[in-house]
């Protein structure tokens, strides 16, 4: 683990092959630690996921900047339009001419297309992208945990899957990645700040991702988690159902 910011303690973390862990520890008012994570695809055209919140926009940059240069970005991606999300999207698309936003369809059209400086490149349910070496594909998840124009994604070569508000763990000092449970850490989290809304189809939408058979979980807070990720999943739709 490198850290980039001392004063931040923002750090960085390679995941998986190509894949970087950018995560910034905070501590909320009335709530205790917490983290927001990144994930970074280096490649011949380089993927940001989640850009992050936009007063956090410089720590991320630097991180990023300690990879690769920057305006090598070639997309900036995330799972539904929120601000720890997708926030300093604009900020990237300054910084990186070459980028654009790359979301799914639904977020293009009901927001992203009006919000962002430049249009963006939406993927439909299962569309597959090259990024050279790298792959990644689109899921529709909508309103899995939240938001209608919520999706995820998966990187093929390494599987693994980018999973945003899943798993999410509390706490400011988890190791980068781990292979330990973040299932009855985040169901605590879930249970304490409960921000899934439950819809009908959520157990078919996580067996869709469990079928993708991921090794690598990209949590957007907490630890990344490795292991027999459709396991996981599966785990989970029965925690939501009980």
């Amino acid at each position: 683990m490198t850290i980039t910011n001392k004063q931040s303690g923002t750090n960085v973390h390679e995941v998986a092959d190509g894949i970087y862990r950018i995560n910034t520890p905070v501590v909320i008012k009335g709530a205790g630690g917490f983290s927001f994570n990144q994930y970074l695809i280096m490649d011949e055209e380089p993927l940001l996921f989640h850009a992050g919140l936009r007063k956090m926009f410089p720590l991320v940059r630097e991180a990023v900047a300690s990879v690769l240069p920057v305006g090598r970005l070639r997309y900036i991606s995330f799972s539904h339009v929120e601000a720890d999300e997708c926030g300093s999207l604009n900020e990237w698309l300054a910084v990186a001419p070459q980028s654009v936003p790359l979301c799914g369809t639904v977020a293009a059209m009901v927001s992203i297309g009006d919000l962002a400086d430049r249009a963006p490149r939406a993927l439909a349910d299962g569309e597959l992208l090259s990024l050279g070496k790298h792959a990644v594909r689109w899921f529709d998840t909508p309103h899995l945990p939240h938001a209608w124009e919520c999706g995820f994604m998966t990187e093929e070569r390494t599987s693994t899957l980018l999973c945003g508000d899943l798993f999410t763990q509390g706490g400011n000092d988890l190791p980068p990645i781990t292979e330990s449970d973040i299932l009855g850490q985040s169901e605590a989290f879930r249970h304490g700040m409960d921000y899934f809304s439950y819809t009908k189809n959520t157990r078919v939408m996580l067996e869709k991702l469990a079928a993708t058979n991921p090794v690598t979980l990209a949590c957007m807070h907490g630890s990344a988690w490795r292991g027999d990720g459709a396991k996981l999943l599966r785990a989970l739709a029965d925690a939501l159902s009980a």
